[in-house]
Protein backbone atom coordinates (compact mmCIF):
# COMPACT_ATOMS: atom_id res chain seq x y z
CA UNK A 1 0.00 0.00 0.00
CA UNK A 2 2.20 3.49 -0.94
CA UNK A 3 1.17 6.50 -0.40
CA UNK A 4 1.35 8.48 -3.86
CA UNK A 5 0.36 12.03 -5.17
CA UNK A 6 -0.40 12.51 -8.90
CA UNK A 7 -1.86 15.14 -10.81
CA UNK A 8 -4.59 13.56 -13.44
CA UNK A 9 -4.72 14.31 -16.58
CA UNK A 10 -7.71 16.90 -17.18
CA UNK A 11 -10.70 15.46 -17.70
CA UNK A 12 -13.36 18.15 -16.89
CA UNK A 13 -15.03 18.69 -20.09
CA UNK A 14 -16.06 15.18 -20.45
CA UNK A 15 -18.05 15.52 -17.99
CA UNK A 16 -19.81 17.80 -20.78
CA UNK A 17 -19.61 15.89 -23.52
CA UNK A 18 -20.96 12.53 -22.17
CA UNK A 19 -24.30 12.71 -23.74
CA UNK A 20 -23.52 13.91 -26.97
CA UNK A 21 -20.40 11.70 -28.28
CA UNK A 22 -20.55 7.95 -29.50
CA UNK A 23 -18.02 5.90 -29.95
CA UNK A 24 -16.98 2.13 -30.70
CA UNK A 25 -15.42 -0.51 -32.85
CA UNK A 26 -15.74 -4.23 -32.89
CA UNK A 27 -13.18 -5.22 -31.25
CA UNK A 28 -12.05 -2.73 -29.34
CA UNK A 29 -11.20 -2.57 -25.58
CA UNK A 30 -12.87 0.07 -23.29
CA UNK A 31 -10.02 3.03 -22.73
CA UNK A 32 -10.19 6.32 -20.93
CA UNK A 33 -11.50 9.53 -23.72
CA UNK A 34 -14.17 6.83 -24.55
CA UNK A 35 -17.54 7.41 -23.88
CA UNK A 36 -20.21 4.48 -22.24
CA UNK A 37 -23.33 4.76 -24.07
CA UNK A 38 -25.83 2.87 -25.88
CA UNK A 39 -23.44 2.41 -28.69
CA UNK A 40 -19.90 1.08 -26.58
CA UNK A 41 -21.70 -0.88 -23.98
CA UNK A 42 -20.48 -4.22 -24.96
CA UNK A 43 -17.20 -2.89 -24.20
CA UNK A 44 -18.62 -3.03 -20.44
CA UNK A 45 -19.59 -6.82 -20.12
CA UNK A 46 -18.36 -8.52 -17.04
CA UNK A 47 -17.42 -4.76 -15.82
CA UNK A 48 -20.90 -3.81 -14.13
CA UNK A 49 -23.60 -5.59 -12.57
CA UNK A 50 -25.59 -6.59 -14.79
CA UNK A 51 -28.59 -4.56 -13.76
CA UNK A 52 -26.35 -1.60 -14.40
CA UNK A 53 -24.78 -2.30 -17.64
CA UNK A 54 -28.69 -2.65 -18.92
CA UNK A 55 -28.92 0.78 -18.37
CA UNK A 56 -25.96 1.44 -20.99
CA UNK A 57 -27.21 -1.07 -23.27
CA UNK A 58 -31.10 0.84 -23.35
CA UNK A 59 -29.61 4.37 -23.65
CA UNK A 60 -30.09 5.01 -19.60
CA UNK A 61 -26.98 5.73 -18.66
CA UNK A 62 -24.50 7.98 -20.37
CA UNK A 63 -20.20 8.33 -18.88
CA UNK A 64 -17.10 9.16 -19.95
CA UNK A 65 -14.26 6.69 -19.10
CA UNK A 66 -11.60 8.44 -16.86
CA UNK A 67 -8.02 6.81 -15.92
CA UNK A 68 -7.97 5.96 -11.70
CA UNK A 69 -4.41 3.81 -11.98
CA UNK A 70 -4.32 1.41 -9.47
CA UNK A 71 -1.42 3.24 -7.65
CA UNK A 72 -3.13 6.51 -7.80
CA UNK A 73 -5.02 7.46 -4.30
CA UNK A 74 -3.92 10.27 -1.45
CA UNK A 75 -3.57 8.71 1.90
CA UNK A 76 -3.79 10.75 4.88
CA UNK A 77 -0.31 10.11 6.70
CA UNK A 78 -1.84 9.14 10.11
CA UNK A 79 -3.99 6.24 8.72
CA UNK A 80 -1.20 5.00 6.40
CA UNK A 81 0.96 4.74 9.31
CA UNK A 82 -1.54 3.23 11.41
CA UNK A 83 -2.94 0.54 8.90
CA UNK A 84 0.96 -0.63 8.25
CA UNK A 85 1.33 -0.62 12.10
CA UNK A 86 -2.32 -3.12 12.19
CA UNK A 87 -0.21 -5.80 9.79
CA UNK A 88 -1.16 -8.92 11.67
CA UNK A 89 -2.60 -7.32 14.95
CA UNK A 90 -6.47 -7.91 14.95
CA UNK A 91 -8.91 -11.23 13.33
CA UNK A 92 -12.32 -11.59 13.60
CA UNK A 93 -14.17 -12.76 16.87
CA UNK A 94 -17.27 -15.62 17.29
CA UNK A 95 -19.72 -12.81 16.27
CA UNK A 96 -18.07 -11.10 13.85
CA UNK A 97 -16.31 -8.59 15.54
CA UNK A 98 -13.35 -7.31 15.31
CA UNK A 99 -10.94 -8.15 17.97
CA UNK A 100 -7.25 -8.24 19.07
CA UNK A 101 -5.17 -11.26 18.35
CA UNK A 102 -2.91 -10.55 21.22
CA UNK A 103 -6.18 -10.63 23.93
CA UNK A 104 -8.87 -11.97 21.88
CA UNK A 105 -10.81 -9.12 23.23
CA UNK A 106 -12.40 -6.23 21.44
CA UNK A 107 -9.85 -3.23 21.01
CA UNK A 108 -11.03 -0.17 22.79
CA UNK A 109 -10.70 1.48 19.03
CA UNK A 110 -8.56 1.47 15.62
CA UNK A 111 -7.51 3.55 13.21
CA UNK A 112 -6.75 2.63 9.52
CA UNK A 113 -7.52 -0.12 8.20
CA UNK A 114 -7.39 -3.07 10.73
CA UNK A 115 -7.12 -5.86 7.83
CA UNK A 116 -4.05 -4.76 5.80
CA UNK A 117 -3.57 -7.51 3.78
CA UNK A 118 -6.82 -9.91 2.92
CA UNK A 119 -6.27 -13.52 2.24
CA UNK A 120 -9.21 -14.67 -0.36
CA UNK A 121 -8.78 -18.02 1.26
CA UNK A 122 -9.47 -16.78 4.42
CA UNK A 123 -12.84 -18.09 5.65
CA UNK A 124 -12.87 -14.53 7.74
CA UNK A 125 -12.04 -12.75 3.97
CA UNK A 126 -15.62 -10.96 3.55
CA UNK A 127 -15.89 -9.68 7.46
CA UNK A 128 -12.40 -8.46 7.39
CA UNK A 129 -12.86 -6.29 3.77
CA UNK A 130 -16.54 -4.77 5.30
CA UNK A 131 -14.51 -3.67 8.46
CA UNK A 132 -11.98 -2.04 6.68
CA UNK A 133 -14.57 -0.24 4.27
CA UNK A 134 -15.96 1.17 8.01
CA UNK A 135 -12.84 1.79 9.31
CA UNK A 136 -12.12 4.06 6.05
CA UNK A 137 -16.03 5.66 6.16
CA UNK A 138 -15.27 6.99 9.72
CA UNK A 139 -11.97 8.75 9.76
CA UNK A 140 -13.33 11.48 8.10
CA UNK A 141 -15.29 12.40 11.37
CA UNK A 142 -18.53 13.64 12.31
CA UNK A 143 -20.66 15.34 9.44
CA UNK A 144 -23.79 17.06 9.03
CA UNK A 145 -25.28 16.81 5.53
CA UNK A 146 -28.35 19.19 3.89
CA UNK A 147 -29.41 16.54 1.43
CA UNK A 148 -32.45 16.85 -1.19
CA UNK A 149 -33.41 12.84 -1.21
CA UNK A 150 -35.45 12.99 -4.58
CA UNK A 151 -38.30 10.56 -6.20
CA UNK A 152 -37.88 10.11 -9.60
CA UNK A 153 -39.27 7.85 -12.16
CA UNK A 154 -39.43 7.85 -16.05
CA UNK A 155 -40.79 11.00 -16.23
CA UNK A 156 -38.84 12.85 -14.37
CA UNK A 157 -38.99 14.21 -10.63
CA UNK A 158 -41.75 13.38 -8.46
CA UNK A 159 -41.45 14.22 -5.69
CA UNK A 160 -38.92 15.95 -3.25
CA UNK A 161 -37.86 16.19 0.60
CA UNK A 162 -35.53 18.00 2.22
CA UNK A 163 -33.45 16.47 5.14
CA UNK A 164 -30.59 17.40 7.71
CA UNK A 165 -28.96 14.11 7.99
CA UNK A 166 -26.10 14.23 11.35
CA UNK A 167 -23.51 11.67 11.44
CA UNK A 168 -21.19 11.13 15.02
CA UNK A 169 -18.19 8.75 15.12
CA UNK A 170 -16.88 7.49 18.12
CA UNK A 171 -14.24 4.88 16.27
CA UNK A 172 -11.42 4.77 13.66
CA UNK A 173 -11.49 9.14 13.44
CA UNK A 174 -8.39 10.67 14.40
CA UNK A 175 -6.72 10.42 17.56
CA UNK A 176 -7.14 14.44 18.08
CA UNK A 177 -10.49 13.82 17.53
CA UNK A 178 -11.63 10.96 19.49
CA UNK A 179 -14.66 11.87 22.19
CA UNK A 180 -15.20 10.19 25.84
CA UNK A 181 -17.63 6.96 25.05
CA UNK A 182 -18.79 5.86 28.50
CA UNK A 183 -21.86 3.62 26.38
CA UNK A 184 -19.22 1.48 24.32
CA UNK A 185 -20.62 3.50 20.92
CA UNK A 186 -19.73 3.08 17.68
CA UNK A 187 -21.62 5.93 15.44
CA UNK A 188 -25.35 8.34 16.42
CA UNK A 189 -27.08 9.17 13.65
CA UNK A 190 -29.69 11.86 13.09
CA UNK A 191 -31.92 12.84 10.54
CA UNK A 192 -34.38 15.95 10.22
CA UNK A 193 -36.65 16.40 7.52
CA UNK A 194 -37.98 20.11 6.95
CA UNK A 195 -39.48 19.80 3.82
CA UNK A 196 -42.62 19.52 2.41
CA UNK A 197 -44.77 20.44 4.92
CA UNK A 198 -46.44 17.01 5.53
CA UNK A 199 -43.48 15.62 6.69
CA UNK A 200 -41.70 18.25 7.96
CA UNK A 201 -40.19 17.81 11.34
CA UNK A 202 -39.96 14.00 11.04
CA UNK A 203 -36.96 12.86 12.83
CA UNK A 204 -35.31 9.60 13.19
CA UNK A 205 -32.33 9.10 16.04
CA UNK A 206 -29.92 5.50 16.18
CA UNK A 207 -27.02 4.33 18.23
CA UNK A 208 -24.98 1.76 17.49
CA UNK A 209 -22.99 -0.27 20.19
CA UNK A 210 -19.64 -1.64 19.48
CA UNK A 211 -20.70 -4.59 21.69
CA UNK A 212 -21.36 -7.53 18.52
CA UNK A 213 -24.42 -8.82 20.59
CA UNK A 214 -26.29 -5.52 20.97
CA UNK A 215 -28.72 -4.14 18.58
CA UNK A 216 -28.95 -0.96 17.36
CA UNK A 217 -31.24 1.53 19.81
CA UNK A 218 -33.59 3.27 17.00
CA UNK A 219 -36.15 5.96 17.68
CA UNK A 220 -38.27 8.19 15.49
CA UNK A 221 -40.97 11.34 16.12
CA UNK A 222 -43.68 11.09 13.53
CA UNK A 223 -45.47 14.97 13.46
CA UNK A 224 -49.24 13.10 13.21
CA UNK A 225 -48.74 11.31 16.14
CA UNK A 226 -46.38 13.92 18.55
CA UNK A 227 -44.43 11.17 20.51
CA UNK A 228 -41.25 9.85 19.97
CA UNK A 229 -41.80 6.11 19.63
CA UNK A 230 -38.51 2.98 19.47
CA UNK A 231 -38.08 1.66 16.31
CA UNK A 232 -37.09 -2.38 15.07
CA UNK A 233 -33.20 -2.40 14.08
CA UNK A 234 -35.35 -4.49 11.20
CA UNK A 235 -36.77 -1.18 10.29
CA UNK A 236 -33.56 -0.10 8.84
CA UNK A 237 -34.03 -1.96 5.65
CA UNK A 238 -36.97 -0.29 5.29
CA UNK A 239 -37.91 2.28 2.45
CA UNK A 240 -37.00 6.04 4.54
CA UNK A 241 -40.19 8.01 4.41
CA UNK A 242 -41.78 5.64 1.40
CA UNK A 243 -38.45 5.69 -0.99
CA UNK A 244 -37.08 3.39 -2.27
CA UNK A 245 -33.47 4.39 0.08
CA UNK A 246 -32.97 2.91 3.25
CA UNK A 247 -31.46 3.74 6.82
CA UNK A 248 -29.48 1.14 5.93
CA UNK A 249 -27.95 2.42 2.86
CA UNK A 250 -26.45 5.62 4.39
CA UNK A 251 -22.97 6.65 2.95
CA UNK A 252 -22.95 2.92 0.98
CA UNK A 253 -23.69 0.57 3.35
CA UNK A 254 -24.89 1.19 7.07
CA UNK A 255 -26.39 -2.44 8.67
CA UNK A 256 -24.05 -3.47 11.68
CA UNK A 257 -21.27 -5.63 10.52
CA UNK A 258 -22.26 -8.66 13.27
CA UNK A 259 -26.01 -8.70 11.73
CA UNK A 260 -24.85 -10.66 8.87
CA UNK A 261 -23.37 -13.22 7.42
CA UNK A 262 -20.69 -12.76 5.22
CA UNK A 263 -19.27 -14.41 2.20
CA UNK A 264 -15.94 -13.59 0.09
CA UNK A 265 -17.48 -14.47 -3.91
CA UNK A 266 -14.32 -13.54 -5.49
CA UNK A 267 -12.79 -10.61 -6.85
CA UNK A 268 -12.61 -8.95 -10.37
CA UNK A 269 -12.20 -5.02 -11.82
CA UNK A 270 -15.30 -3.75 -12.33
CA UNK A 271 -16.31 -0.32 -13.81
CA UNK A 272 -17.16 2.03 -10.88
CA UNK A 273 -18.63 5.82 -10.62
CA UNK A 274 -16.01 8.50 -9.51
CA UNK A 275 -16.35 12.48 -9.45
CA UNK A 276 -13.87 13.40 -12.12
CA UNK A 277 -13.00 17.02 -10.84
CA UNK A 278 -11.98 15.02 -7.50
CA UNK A 279 -9.53 13.03 -9.60
CA UNK A 280 -8.03 16.25 -10.75
CA UNK A 281 -7.64 17.58 -6.78
CA UNK A 282 -9.92 20.34 -7.76
CA UNK A 283 -12.13 20.10 -4.46
CA UNK A 284 -12.98 23.73 -3.08
CA UNK A 285 -13.60 24.01 0.77
CA UNK A 286 -14.69 26.48 3.09
CA UNK A 287 -13.62 26.67 6.70
CA UNK A 288 -16.57 27.54 8.55
CA UNK A 289 -16.60 30.44 11.69
CA UNK A 290 -17.62 27.65 14.05
CA UNK A 291 -15.35 25.19 12.84
CA UNK A 292 -15.55 22.30 10.51
CA UNK A 293 -15.47 22.16 6.50
CA UNK A 294 -18.27 22.92 4.01
CA UNK A 295 -18.18 21.44 0.46
CA UNK A 296 -18.18 24.08 -1.72
CA UNK A 297 -19.60 22.75 -5.30
CA UNK A 298 -20.40 23.90 -8.64
CA UNK A 299 -23.26 24.71 -10.31
CA UNK A 300 -23.47 21.40 -12.37
CA UNK A 301 -26.84 19.59 -13.60
CA UNK A 302 -25.78 16.72 -11.24
CA UNK A 303 -28.47 14.00 -12.41
CA UNK A 304 -30.29 13.25 -15.77
CA UNK A 305 -33.76 15.46 -14.91
CA UNK A 306 -31.96 18.31 -14.12
CA UNK A 307 -29.66 18.60 -17.47
CA UNK A 308 -31.51 20.05 -20.22
CA UNK A 309 -31.71 17.96 -23.45
CA UNK A 310 -30.53 14.77 -21.55
CA UNK A 311 -31.73 11.55 -23.21
CA UNK A 312 -30.78 9.41 -20.69
CA UNK A 313 -33.08 7.87 -17.42
CA UNK A 314 -34.47 11.11 -15.31
CA UNK A 315 -32.11 9.28 -12.36
CA UNK A 316 -29.18 8.66 -14.07
CA UNK A 317 -25.33 10.29 -13.06
CA UNK A 318 -25.16 13.16 -15.35
CA UNK A 319 -21.90 14.42 -14.46
CA UNK A 320 -20.31 11.40 -12.73
CA UNK A 321 -17.37 9.00 -14.85
CA UNK A 322 -16.45 5.60 -14.71
CA UNK A 323 -13.09 4.32 -14.05
CA UNK A 324 -11.36 0.71 -14.05
CA UNK A 325 -10.92 -0.64 -10.58
CA UNK A 326 -10.36 -4.04 -8.84
CA UNK A 327 -13.19 -5.00 -6.31
CA UNK A 328 -14.30 -7.72 -4.15
CA UNK A 329 -17.26 -9.53 -4.43
CA UNK A 330 -19.05 -9.84 -1.29
CA UNK A 331 -22.55 -11.31 -0.84
CA UNK A 332 -24.27 -10.21 3.13
CA UNK A 333 -27.24 -12.37 4.67
CA UNK A 334 -29.19 -11.30 7.38
CA UNK A 335 -29.34 -12.99 10.42
CA UNK A 336 -32.52 -11.47 11.53
CA UNK A 337 -35.50 -13.15 9.01
CA UNK A 338 -37.62 -10.05 9.20
CA UNK A 339 -35.37 -8.02 7.36
CA UNK A 340 -36.27 -6.66 3.87
CA UNK A 341 -33.65 -8.13 1.91
CA UNK A 342 -32.84 -12.16 2.00
CA UNK A 343 -29.11 -11.27 0.23
CA UNK A 344 -26.88 -8.83 -0.68
CA UNK A 345 -24.20 -8.45 -3.55
CA UNK A 346 -22.10 -5.57 -2.43
CA UNK A 347 -18.83 -3.82 -4.80
CA UNK A 348 -15.77 -2.74 -2.71
CA UNK A 349 -12.53 -1.44 -4.34
CA UNK A 350 -9.64 -3.08 -3.09
CA UNK A 351 -7.57 -0.76 -2.62
CA UNK A 352 -9.34 2.20 -1.25
CA UNK A 353 -12.21 0.03 0.47
CA UNK A 354 -14.56 2.71 -1.06
CA UNK A 355 -18.51 1.27 -2.03
CA UNK A 356 -19.61 0.87 -5.31
CA UNK A 357 -22.79 -1.18 -6.33
CA UNK A 358 -24.70 -3.45 -3.94
CA UNK A 359 -27.31 -5.24 -5.79
CA UNK A 360 -30.26 -6.78 -3.14
CA UNK A 361 -32.10 -9.58 -3.28
CA UNK A 362 -35.23 -10.84 -1.99
CA UNK A 363 -35.49 -13.98 0.79
CA UNK A 364 -36.48 -16.37 -2.85
CA UNK A 365 -33.58 -14.62 -4.56
CA UNK A 366 -35.23 -12.05 -7.04
CA UNK A 367 -33.26 -8.64 -7.57
CA UNK A 368 -35.39 -5.81 -5.83
CA UNK A 369 -33.03 -2.90 -5.53
CA UNK A 370 -29.59 -1.35 -6.32
CA UNK A 371 -27.57 1.29 -4.84
CA UNK A 372 -25.75 2.77 -6.42
CA UNK A 373 -22.74 5.63 -5.06
CA UNK A 374 -20.14 7.93 -6.23
CA UNK A 375 -16.42 8.45 -4.84
CA UNK A 376 -13.96 10.65 -4.18
CA UNK A 377 -10.55 11.22 -3.38
CA UNK A 378 -9.50 12.76 -0.31
CA UNK A 379 -8.19 15.98 0.32
CA UNK A 380 -5.57 17.53 2.66
CA UNK A 381 -7.02 21.26 4.04
CA UNK A 382 -5.30 23.50 5.75
CA UNK A 383 -7.41 25.36 9.11
CA UNK A 384 -6.90 29.26 9.49
CA UNK A 385 -4.60 28.42 12.52
CA UNK A 386 -2.45 25.86 10.62
CA UNK A 387 -3.66 22.55 11.67
CA UNK A 388 -4.02 20.05 9.15
CA UNK A 389 -7.52 18.44 8.18
CA UNK A 390 -8.59 15.71 5.83
CA UNK A 391 -11.56 15.90 3.85
CA UNK A 392 -13.69 13.62 1.37
CA UNK A 393 -12.74 15.57 -1.78
CA UNK A 394 -16.19 15.84 -3.38
CA UNK A 395 -17.43 18.46 -5.86
CA UNK A 396 -20.53 16.54 -6.55
CA UNK A 397 -22.62 13.38 -5.35
CA UNK A 398 -24.74 10.61 -6.46
CA UNK A 399 -26.43 8.51 -3.91
CA UNK A 400 -28.80 6.27 -6.00
CA UNK A 401 -31.10 3.60 -4.77
CA UNK A 402 -33.28 2.05 -7.67
CA UNK A 403 -36.23 0.08 -7.50
CA UNK A 404 -35.60 -2.56 -10.10
CA UNK A 405 -39.16 -3.82 -10.20
CA UNK A 406 -41.24 -0.50 -10.10
CA UNK A 407 -38.74 0.93 -12.91
CA UNK A 408 -37.85 3.85 -10.27
CA UNK A 409 -35.08 5.32 -8.24
CA UNK A 410 -34.24 7.37 -5.28
CA UNK A 411 -31.15 9.90 -5.64
CA UNK A 412 -30.13 11.49 -2.77
CA UNK A 413 -26.61 13.32 -2.13
CA UNK A 414 -27.66 16.47 -3.42
CA UNK A 415 -27.16 19.65 -1.76
CA UNK A 416 -30.72 21.11 -0.79
CA UNK A 417 -29.54 24.35 -1.96
CA UNK A 418 -26.28 25.70 -3.82
CA UNK A 419 -25.13 27.17 -0.23
CA UNK A 420 -26.45 24.01 2.05
CA UNK A 421 -23.93 22.72 4.05
CA UNK A 422 -21.84 19.34 3.53
CA UNK A 423 -20.09 19.85 6.39
CA UNK A 424 -17.22 17.81 7.89
CA UNK A 425 -15.13 17.94 10.84
CA UNK A 426 -17.64 18.96 13.24
CA UNK A 427 -18.39 19.09 16.57
CA UNK A 428 -21.67 18.38 18.43
CA UNK A 429 -23.55 19.43 21.62
CA UNK A 430 -23.66 16.59 23.91
CA UNK A 431 -27.30 16.09 23.98
CA UNK A 432 -27.51 16.74 20.23
CA UNK A 433 -27.75 12.75 19.72
CA UNK A 434 -30.09 12.51 22.39
CA UNK A 435 -34.17 11.31 22.56
CA UNK A 436 -35.09 15.23 23.52
CA UNK A 437 -33.69 16.24 20.03
CA UNK A 438 -36.34 14.44 18.48
CA UNK A 439 -38.96 16.52 20.42
CA UNK A 440 -36.91 19.96 20.06
CA UNK A 441 -36.99 19.33 16.40
CA UNK A 442 -40.01 17.59 15.81
CA UNK A 443 -43.28 19.74 14.89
Amino acid sequence: MLLIRRTCASIGALIFAASMVTSGVAGEELKPGMILNQQTWQLADGKLPPEILKHYKEGDYINPIVAWPKDFFVWPEDFFEATKANEGKYDIGAEGQVIEKATGKQPAYVLGFPFPTIDENDPNAASKVIWNFFYRTWYFGNATNESQVNWVNRRGLERRTDVVASFRYFDGVPVADREENPLNLLNQFLTVVKTPVDLNGTAALSWRYRDPTKRDSSWSFVPALRRVRAVSPANRSDGFLGSDMSQDDGPFFDGKPEDFSWTLKGSKDMLRIIDPLSLENKANLEWLEDGGWRAQWPDLPFIGYMKEGWEGVPWASATGALALRPHWVLEAVPKDKYYLYGKMEIYIDQITYQGSWNSKYSWKGELLNTYQVMNFIPKEVTRPDGTKDWVQGSSMAFQCAENIKRDQATVAGIKSSPRSGFDSNIEFDDNYFEMSTLNRFGK
